[in-house]
């Protein structure tokens, strides 16, 4: 082989160009909106106005008659044709022990709408204009209720109530930890330091919108769908079991995806109505969001209110911890939105931090806003944002250093295997040598001079840090790949985990480039089908982990398996045939065989292997984050000037992907800490950022050039790549960096009593109304 080409340029720790970019840079990517069949209809939905209404009445009549209209759908169509809601909060209790409570979710509202821009109806017709044309004249006689959607407002006695099994509005709650315990040691503590922490509701905001296009093949009897998702074989499952078909009677695939963050996990109505009316009229149907859709419909993240506490002794070694949160999971709570706020984010909250005692008390509750569900993070940014403030916020009020306190807090290496008071278990991690690199990559003990330096122009310069754990999973360790051998010269790979972005498919590549020692042109990667295998999908940052370590066993067993049909060939025994770099040998002779012929000599011209595989368990990457920020004192504009990560995500298969990845998700918790803001009408329950004028998103000038740096020394040892996952630990690590750099530039300026208060986002009004406060 030459240079070019030769296959240790193109395994584990190159920076292997992504093979996905070409295409999509050329134009010639294919997502689900870009398809368009010939029979293709179109779906247009009416939304409901208000925020809580029971429907009096649909009138269909004037809209059936219209030009090109094929269907006209209301929820008590869907309801009569038996189609089933959307599962929702199962396995989550009410603290009384009943079951976890949540209104049912139509794929169309029946009787009662819940929130603003809930799809009461559906049109489907020939062209889109045909299709909004028709719902405008579909006459939906509401009569409002009584709504709530702040939290406060919705846990109050004698709130509108939105599901009558919950009565005080609270879908489910859990309790971790010990309460007397706790309360003993804050009775002797030395300090104790409160917080009230806010983590606001914000948007996924994808590239591309959610899409489906779902059509009907009369000779099977089956739907495929096209659909933008993270997960296709969960997606496929809901909306088979909503619609009461079989799972295998039910295809998705899965295109180029523009981003999901989370936000596109699973089925939503949408989809389900599309394939219902693909099944009932026996044509494809189409629906793509408009943005205005997005911000209304889609699931949203985060959305908790927490008062948090943390007790001290008079050296500064943390005693105990203690958390009671709401999370406003919307007018529908899914088993998702839920398991996010009362388990997963709880999994992290002591973080790298040796804290055995707590008492948190987590409530889930119902308002009539959007579902909250999914987002880069999912719990983990919640978690540690409260961690990471209370640090800082503990050292100002004790007079320690707030690294000097990280120092004595931490969990240390000899402590590995750690098991965490939420009993999960951290299997490697070296949380002081990864903070010892941080800072030095950020220059901390020079910021003095930098303060100066911003001093003499007139503004305040703050320094901020967030030392952190996160965990990544999914919580579902299995997954299936299949591996091809192909007479042509390809090894084809498929894998149920999905591209949305985040450059899965090269790292997959180079995984079978390790195993097989061929050059990555040979290494096709097909992913997105249900019809070639199921697994869990695409979230919680598991993808390489838990995808890659299944491609990497494939590859082994196809090797294996290939070496007994290499020994019939060259008529020697299995243990005397050695592989490398595409060719079998028998030790210790010049007999050999190239592997893609081998493949051309069995009958079905191939080699193949189906193989499923697990990891022992989930992955807890780590970092040290460092932001430095400027405040301009005479308009409250916060820029945040330096930014420097040092991450440890176990072993690093392709690193320029890595870097990207932080630097994404970096942004996201930026634009979280300083603009993103989802905000419903206290009064009206209209959503006021309903869009891109009113949300404000980070941009390009709002972050400074990252400097991210990989620590490889702790690798994972629950999967045998040793990899950690890594596509969440920038927004873990940003919004409580730059929070604290402002807080720190706020004290360093006089100001530190407005520290405490500080909430995201931390628009320039804030700030400016913050220094005007404080005089």
């Amino acid at each position: 082989m030459n240079n070019d080409t030769h296959p240790t340029r193109f395994g584990s720790g190159q920076a292997v160009r992504r093979l996905e970019d070409e295409g999509l840079l050329t134009g010639k990517g294919r997502y689900a909106d870009d398809l368009m069949p010939a029979n293709q209809a179109y779906l247009c939905f009416v939304r409901s106005p208000y925020p809580h209404a029971r429907i009096v009445s649909t009138d269909v009549a004037a809209a059936q008659g219209m030009p090109g209209v094929l269907q006209v759908l209301t929820g008590a169509d869907l309801v009569a044709a038996g189609v089933k809601p959307i599962p929702g909060v199962a396995g989550f209790v009410r603290a009384d022990g009943s079951a976890g409570a949540t209104p049912p979710r139509r794929a169309l509202a029946h009787e009662r709408v819940r929130f603003v821009g809930e799809a009461v109806a559906a049109v489907v017709a020939q062209t889109l204009k045909q299709a909004r044309d028709a719902a405008e004249a579909i006459v939906v006689d509401f009569e409002e209720l009584p709504m709530v959607v702040d939290l406060a407002d919705a846990t109050a006695p004698g709130a509108p109530v939105l599901c009558d099994a919950a009565p005080d509005n609270i879908s489910a709650e859990m309790r971790h930890g010990d309460a007397k315990a706790t309360a003993a040691a804050f009775a002797k503590a030395a300090h104790v330091v409160a917080l009230d922490v806010t983590n606001q509701r914000v948007a996924a905001l994808t590239l591309e919108p959610r899409t489906v296009l779902a059509s009907f093949d009369k000779a099977s009897g089956r739907l495929t769908i096209h659909l933008s998702t993270q997960m296709p074989s969960g997606a496929r499952d809901t909306i088979s079991d909503a619609l009461g078909l079989p799972h295998e009677q039910v295809r998705v695939l899965v295109g180029d995806v523009g981003g999901g963050f989370g936000m596109k996990t699973g089925a939503y109505p949408e989809d389900v109505v599309a394939a219902y009316s693909a099944r009932t009229l026996q044509c494809a149907v189409k629906w793509a969001a408009e943005r205005s859709e997005e911000f209304l419909s889609s699931a949203h993240g985060r959305d908790v209110q927490s008062h948090t506490e943390l007790a001290l002794d008079e050296h500064g070694k943390i005693l105990a911890l203690r958390i009671a949160s709401l999370a406003n999971v919307g007018a529908y709570a899914t088993g998702v939105g839920v398991a996010i706020q009362l388990l997963i984010g709880p999994w992290v909250q002591t973080s790298v931090y040796d804290i055995q005692t707590i008492d948190f008390d987590f409530k889930a509750v119902l308002t009539n806003t959007a579902p909250t569900g999914a987002y880069r993070g999912a719990g983990r940014p919640e978690a540690i944002f409260i961690m990471e403030r209370l640090m800082d916020e503990a050292a100002r009020q004790t007079g320690i250093d707030r690294v000097e306190l990280r120092r004595r807090n931490f969990i240390r290496p000899e402590q590995m295997p750690y098991k965490n008071p939420m009993n999960q278990t951290y299997d490697t991690g070296k949380f002081e040598h990864v903070m010892n690199q941080g800072l030095a990559l950020a220059d901390w003990n020079g910021f003095a001079a930098r303060a100066a330096d911003s001093k003499a122009r007139g503004k305040l310069r703050g320094l901020g840090i967030s030392t952190f754990l996160e965990w990544t999973g999914g919580n579902v360790f299995e997954e299936r790949v299949t591996v091809s051998v192909q007479a042509d010269g390809i090894i084809e790979v498929y894998s149920a985990v999905n591209a949305m972005g985040q450059g899965i498919a090269t790292s997959l590549a180079q995984l079978v480039v390790d195993a097989f020692g061929v050059s990555i042109d040979r290494v096709r990667v097909v992913l997105g089908d249900t019809d070639r295998g199921d697994g869990f999908g695409s979230a919680g940052s598991r993808s390489l982990f838990t995808g890659g370590s299944a491609m990497r066993v494939g590859a082994d067993r196809t090797i294996e398996k290939a070496k007994q049909l290499a020994a019939k060939e060259l008529e020697a025994a299995a243990e005397d045939i050695q592989y490398a770099n595409g060719t079998f040998k028998v030790a210790g002779t010049d007999l050999s065989i190239d592997l893609f012929a081998l493949a051309a000599r069995q009958p079905e011209q191939r080699i193949f292997m189906d193989s499923t595989s697990s990891v022992a368990g989930p992955t807890w990457p780590n970092g040290c984050h460092v932001s430095e920020v400027e405040i301009d004192p005479q308009t409250g504009v916060v820029a945040v000037v330096a930014y420097a990560s040092v991450n440890d995500v176990g072993r690093v298969v392709n690193p320029m992907i890595v870097r990207g990845q932080l630097d994404g998700g970096a942004v996201q918790g930026i634009g979280q800490a300083l603009h993103e803001h989802m905000v419903y009408d206290r009064e009206t329950g209209q959503l006021v950022t309903g869009s891109l004028m009113d949300y404000c998103a980070p941009r390009a000038d709002d972050v400074p050039a990252f400097r991210h740096e990989l620590d490889e020394s702790s690798p994972c040892l629950n999967n045998a790549l040793g990899v950690k996952g890594v596509g969440e630990l920038g927004t873990i690590g940003a919004a409580p960096s730059v929070v604290n750099a402002v807080a720190d530039a706020l004290a360093r300026g006089g100001h530190a009593s407005q520290a405490p208060g500080l909430q995201m986002p931390l628009t320039a009004s804030k700030i400016w109304q913050s220094l005007q406060a404080a005089g």
